[in-house]
């Protein structure tokens, strides 16, 4: 993971409510169990394509993940910084959401 340069301030996140931190940390402990199952299937030395089906399983978890993140990023954090009359903060935010949306596109 990339350090932020020293320059640019820390960023904190629009508090979640219970129930959506609930349920990205839910999803990433499924996350988890899906990893150390691979872990176990290649110690077990087992067919490569079922691995690779397990794998794939992993990316598309991690990717629901990301996608909860942006919809809460972009309704919360986003929103805000556009509503907030500041021109400067509003143009910080178009150039996050353009690094982000190059970074995850598919």
């Amino acid at each position: 993971m990339k350090k932020r340069k020293a320059s640019k301030e820390a960023h904190r996140a629009m508090p979640r409510g219970a129930n959506a931190r609930h349920d990205l940390l839910l999803r990433l402990r499924r996350v988890e169990g899906q990893v150390r199952g691979v872990q176990k299937m290649l110690e077990d030395d087992r067919y490569c394509p079922d691995v690779l089906v397990q794998m794939s399983a992993i990316h598309e978890s991690l990717r629901a993940v990301e996608r909860i993140l942006m919809k809460d990023h972009l309704q919360h954090c986003t929103t805000e910084a556009l509503r907030s009359g500041d021109d400067k903060q509003a143009q910080r935010t178009y150039n996050e959401l353009t690094e982000l949306f190059y970074r995850h596109a598919r």
